[in-house]
């Protein structure tokens, strides 16, 4: 079993302009997400897709693999497809290069499911990461920017929304809330077929990539993770990483 971590990354974004060069410490954002990766267990290799030059010339004299794609493809799992096409690996890992505080124990969590396959068996289309909502947390549920999802009893995504679901009328102790972590392994050829179907109707509507693999027939199995770490959309996250690497909490 082989596995390997790519890592999109695209120089614009509209909320918080060149972040993946934004300065974390005294190392660009990319740079640090790079380094987490590199601690995963069960990945033997980590690249990163680029759009542009500029992390290119970051990255390569540090050893990291990166590999330039276009920058007009549409999201980080295309772009990720295309790096991919030269990789001897059955699993990959798509991991946002907005993650710089990534636990490497997270990563092998959403590849656990593959290596622990019985031998002979299907292995999985695609594995994601949940968080539990605590009771009462109208503001995670209600916020936009907060990706909720409902499992089946065997943990495989039936929905993700950005909307508050599933819509509680008679609520119950055994009722359990969840918002998406968005790391995902995908098997590699999954991967491709994703990349090349087209945009879905749900997946427009609600700007969520991976409701395109629901909406195709493919499976999603949700591993929980009790950590989580911050991811940098805004310039207000961006301090808030600062902050948590001068206090030395980085994993």
């Amino acid at each position: 079993m082989n596995a390997a971590i790519l890592i999109p990354a695209r120089l614009d974004s509209s909320r918080l302009p060149r972040k993946m060069l934004a300065d974390l410490e005294g190392e660009p954002l990319i740079v640090r997400t790079w380094r987490q990766a590199m601690k995963s267990r069960l990945a033997t290799e980590v690249v990163v897709a680029a759009d542009s030059p500029e992390i290119v010339r970051v990255l390569e004299p540090l050893g990291a693999r990166v590999v330039l794609t276009p920058p007009e493809l549409s999201c980080g799992s295309e772009r990720i497809a295309m790096a991919a096409r030269g990789l001897d690996a059955d699993v990959l890992v798509n991991l946002q290069g907005d993650e710089p505080l990534i636990s490497p124990e997270n990563i092998d969590l959403v590849l656990r499911p593959y290596f622990d396959a019985p031998e002979g068996s299907t292995l999985p289309d695609c594995t994601t990461l949940v968080f539990p909502i605590g009771a009462g947390n109208r503001s995670e549920l209600e916020d936009p920017h907060v990706v909720k999802v409902v499992m089946d009893c065997n943990g495989r995504a039936l929905y993700f929304s950005r909307s508050p679901v599933p819509y509680v009328r008679n609520a119950s102790s055994s009722l359990r809330l969840y918002r998406h972590v968005g790391l995902y392994a995908f098997r590699a050829d999954v991967l491709q077929r994703f990349a090349s179907m087209p945009v879905s109707m749900l997946e427009a509507a609600e700007s969520l990539e991976q409701l395109r693999l629901l909406e195709n027939g493919f499976s999603i199995r949700c591993m929980e993770t009790s950590t989580d770490s911050p991811g940098v959309n805004t310039a207000e996250d961006l301090e808030l990483v600062r902050r948590i690497l001068r206090g030395g909490s980085a994993g």
